[in-house]
């Protein structure tokens, strides 16, 4: 019999249990390394940088909680995972620098419960859109996102997070090299479970890498160790996540509510790029509506006790793409294991421990790859770039969603309100297709590439 190529495609798998339960364990595991680099950066850099005391454990928890409520209202169809948003990094920093009226004096434990008390009510606004989209029919709402728009959106999806996987790399050049190397020689050469488990061997043997390269002495470019076990050392064996009632004032609801623009059209965008790396119809079957209750109830549930809000996350789209394992259940298994870690300072913390460089090794694959996915949407549905209005939208798109890399601020009723860039890029490409004369994009004349994006005629 005839053996494939190494570049031959090989076929998706979308019913992982026919590989056994101890792959599917490990695929698993694969999606959870992918989305924990991200997901805990997200209450480091809030107490680190801005003072309020956001949970890693916390946070574990309701990635994982937030991951199978969204499986739920999507009918456990859709390959997505839930990790903690940095669209609303902005929003705690503003927060955190309240200082008048109730906020002078109070600390910031109480800060904390006001800023997931705005996420809340951001989490409530997706069911605004998703009965919008009930109402109006996916199709009317689809109109004003045809590819011209959805392609160069998912495209600043990735490139928006090129710098940060730069950055992580420069931390050790050779170490972030090492998880590269390894993701595309078992990506490309691998056979059987290697050449589908490519993060987590790239993940586990820089590791390995890594702890050689620190028994020798070697550091970072900033002359910290390659790995610091002290957190190992400090953190329990067992405790629970310390959960917190959120909290409501109109001043940090201002704050927070807002940015809910942008990670809805991230969603959408996410939705686009996991229906194309798929090739299923997610946006239409089980329904943009359902993905959206899902996701906004995801994080009004976690900003309810205490944790961010959660968005689905371009990392495991990355994975859907390199694995082609296209099976939901892998993605709920990864959820679980969320789950345990939050209960689990101490294993926490070990992966907690993976060094900075490792991550941006592993996230110039899964950050390119999502910018491919863009691409490839654009292709697929042959958006015609002699058209000098197709040129216009994409352009504008390119530029608001890379240019602004700190957002748009500006003060509303004396609050002052960031939209990010992607929120940018996603209202300014809407309202040009819908302003700007001579569509030349009609559903239902390309079939295969409307499916693509989850759209039928």
């Amino acid at each position: 019999m005839k053996q494939p190529s190494p570049t031959t495609p090989a076929r998706p798998i979308l019913d992982a249990r026919q590989l056994g339960v101890p792959k599917m364990m490990i695929l698993g595991l694969q999606h959870m390394f992918a989305m924990f680099g991200a997901t805990i950066l997200v209450p480091i850099i809030v107490s680190s940088q801005y003072g309020l005391p956001l949970s890693i454990q916390t946070t574990l928890f309701f990635a994982g909680i937030g991951t199978l409520f969204f499986h739920v209202c999507s009918k456990f169809q859709v390959p997505a995972f839930l990790g903690s948003s940095f669209a609303f990094l902005g929003g705690f920093e503003m927060v955190s620098k309240l200082d008048s009226g109730i906020y002078a004096g109070m600390t910031a434990q109480d800060k904390l419960s006001y800023a997931c008390g705005g996420i809340l009510v951001a989490g409530l606004l997706y069911l605004v859109l998703a009965l919008v989209v009930k109402l109006a029919g996916v199709k009317r709402v689809m109109r004003f996102l045809p590819p011209v728009v959805t392609g160069p959106i998912i495209i600043c999806i990735g490139l928006t997070l090129a710098p940060s996987a730069v950055n992580n790399a420069s931390m050790c050049w050779p170490l972030a090299l090492v998880a590269l190397a390894v993701i595309v020689i078992f990506n490309i050469w691998g056979r059987g479970m290697f050449k589908i488990i490519p993060i987590l061997l790239g993940v586990v043997i820089s590791y390995l890498a890594a702890l050689l390269m620190n028994a020798v002495g070697i550091t970072n470019v900033d002359g910290s160790a390659i790995l610091d076990f002290t957190s190992v050392a400090q953190a329990g064996y067992l405790g629970l996540p310390p959960f917190q009632l959120a909290k409501f004032d109109l001043t940090a609801i201002l704050v927070m509510a807002p940015i809910a623009i942008a990670t809805m059209m991230e969603h959408i965008g996410d939705m686009s790029a996991i229906s194309a790396t798929v090739g299923e119809n997610f946006v239409e079957d089980p329904g943009l509506h359902r993905t959206l209750i899902g996701d906004g109830l995801a994080t009004s549930l976690s900003a309810l006790l205490g944790g961010p809000a959660n968005t689905t996350y371009g990392e495991n789209t990355g994975v859907l793409v390199l694995s082609k394992v296209h099976d939901p259940r892998v993605i709920r298994l990864a959820a679980v294991y969320a789950i345990v870690l939050s209960f689990i300072p101490k294993m926490a913390s070990v992966i907690g421990s993976m060094p900075t460089a490792i991550v941006g090794g592993v996230s110039f694959i899964l950050y390119g790859m999502i910018s491919a996915i863009g691409v490839r949407n654009i292709v697929e549905n042959k958006v015609d770039f002699t058209n000098s209005r197709n040129l216009i939208i994409a352009a504008v798109i390119l530029v608001c969603g890379l240019g602004f890399s700190s957002g748009l601020t500006f003060t509303v009723a004396g609050t002052s309100i960031t939209l990010t860039g992607l929120a940018l890029a996603a209202i300014a490409g809407v309202a040009l297709n819908a302003i700007l004369p001579g569509k030349d994009y009609d559903f239902g004349v390309n079939p295969t590439g409307d499916q693509n994006r989850g759209i039928h005629q």
